[in-house]
C-alpha cells in the first residue's frame, strides 16, 4: 500500500467523521427549544371523534390529565387516554348554554399559583369561575358587567382579568373583530377580605381587543396580547401593589390571542388570524414560528386582514374553512407542559391538536 493511498484513505476517514458530527450536531438542534416547530402534519386531532364543544383553553395537570373549556358544561376533564367527563360540577350554579336564551362561553382557563384550582373567565356572562381540583366544586368569585377574557391569579390572592371589549352576548364580541372598538380593558381584584367588597381596580384601558396575559413574577414583569392592535405589550410589575409602568411593545405579530411561558423561558402566543403560534424570546423580542397550521392562502389573509384592521376595520369576515384549513377550529391558544410531555393547540372547534416532543 503507498503512503498517497494511505493518507487518501485517512483523508476520507476524516470527512465521514465531520460528516457525522454535523448530522448528529444538526439532529439535536432540530429537537431544541431554539429551532423546533411543528405543524400538523407533525400532530394528531385529541380525542378522537371531536367529542369537545368549544374547546378555546386548558391546563395540564402534572399527571398529563387535562381540564379544558367546554360550552355545554363548563370544564371537561380529558384523560390522557382521551376520554371525556364533565368537569366542575358548573350546573350546580345554574350553568347553562342554550342560545338564545342563554348564552355561556367559557374561555380563558388558568391554574391558581398553587396548582390547587382552575379559574375559568366566561367571556359571554362576565362570570369569573374558581373550580377546586381535588373537590370537583365550582364557585363563581366575580361577576363583571361585561365578558371576561381571561383570569389570572398572582401569587398575592389578586386576581387580574381582561375585557376584550364591552359585549354581553357573543354578537357584539364579534363585533369587536369587526371593527377595531379601543373598549377594552385590564382589572385587578385586589386579595379577597372577609367583609370587604370584591371591586376590581381599573388598571388598564382603552385597548383595543384586550385579550390573553401572563404574570411573571420572577422577571418582575406583565405581557398582555392587544389582538385588534397586533402587538403583545410588555409592562414592569409590582406584585405587592399590583401597578404596571414602562410600557412597551415586546413584539408586532397578527392578532395575539392567549398566551402561556414554555419551560425554555420563551413567551408562546396564538394568532387566530395567521393560523400558527409564535414564540418571542422575551429578552429581545425575537419571535420564531412554533406551530404552523397556515393554509395555502393563509398567508394573503393575513395581509387582508392586517390591512383592514390598520383602516380601522377588523378581520372577523375572513374566519372561515380558507382561514382555518384543517383545523377543528379557530386557534386561539395552547397547553404546555414540560419538555417531556405533548403540547396541545386549543380552538374554537370539538378537538385539541395533539403535538408530540
Amino acid at each position: 500500500m503507498t503512503i498517497l493511498t494511505l493518507n487518501l484513505k485517512r483523508f476520507l476517514a476524516l470527512i465521514c467523521t465531520c460528516l457525522f458530527i454535523i448530522s448528529c450536531s444538526d439532529n439535536d438542534e432540530s429537537h431544541s427549544s431554539d429551532t423546533a416547530s411543528w405543524t400538523l402534519l407533525d400532530a394528531e386531532e385529541f380525542p378522537k371523534d371531536r367529542p369537545l364543544s368549544r374547546v378555546e383553553d386548558g391546563v395540564m395537570l402534572l399527571d398529563g390529565t387535562l381540564i379544558v373549556a367546554d360550552q355545554r358544561y363548563g370544564l371537561a376533564q380529558v384523560d390522557v387516554s382521551g376520554e371525556v367527563t364533565p368537569f366542575g360540577n358548573f350546573q350546580v350554579l345554574g350553568y347553562e348554554h342554550n342560545p338564545p336564551k342563554l348564552e355561556a362561553g367559557p374561555n380563558g382557563v388558568n391554574l391558581t399559583p398553587d396548582r390547587q384550582s382552575v379559574l375559568t373567565a366566561d367571556v359571554l356572562s362576565g362570570h369569573i369561575y374558581k373550580t377546586s381540583i381535588e373537590s370537583n366544586s365550582t364557585e363563581i368569585i366575580y361577576s363583571h358587567e361585561y365578558g371576561v377574557n381571561t383570569a389570572r391569579q398572582d401569587s398575592t390572592g389578586a386576581v387580574w382579568f381582561t375585557q376584550s371589549t364591552e359585549n354581553q352576548n357573543e354578537a357584539r364580541l364579534f363585533g369587536a373583530l369587526a371593527e377595531v372598538i379601543p373598549d377594552g380593558a385590564l382589572y385587578r381584584l385586589p386579595p379577597f377580605e372577609e367583609g370587604s367588597p370584591q371591586t376590581p381596580q381599573l388598571v388598564l384601558e382603552g385597548l383595543n381587543f384586550a385579550n390573553g396575559f401572563f404574570i411573571d413574577e420572577a422577571s418582575k414583569k406583565f405581557y398582555l396580547s392587544e389582538m385588534m392592535s397586533s402587538r403583545v405589550l410588555a409592562f414592569d410589575l409590582d406584585i405587592s401593589s399590583g401597578s404596571l409602568t414602562n410600557q412597551s411593545t415586546l413584539a408586532q405579530m397578527p392578532s395575539p390571542d392567549n398566551m402561556a411561558l414554555n419551560y425554555d423561558g420563551t413567551l408562546w402566543v396564538a394568532s387566530p388570524l395567521a393560523n400558527q403560534i409564535f414564540s418571542i424570546d422575551v429578552s429581545t423580542g425575537t419571535t420564531k414560528i412554533v406551530f404552523d397550521a397556515q393554509t395555502e392562502g393563509g398567508s394573503k389573509l393575513v395581509e387582508q386582514g392586517l390591512a383592514s384592521v390598520r383602516n380601522g376595520n377588523g378581520w372577523a369576515d375572513l374566519v372561515g374553512p380558507e382561514l382555518t384549513g384543517n383545523m377543528p377550529g379557530l386557534l386561539t391558544g395552547m397547553i404546555l407542559g414540560d419538555e417531556n410531555q405533548p403540547f396541545y393547540v386549543a380552538n374554537l372547534g370539538a378537538a385539541l391538536i395533539k403535538v408530540a416532543p
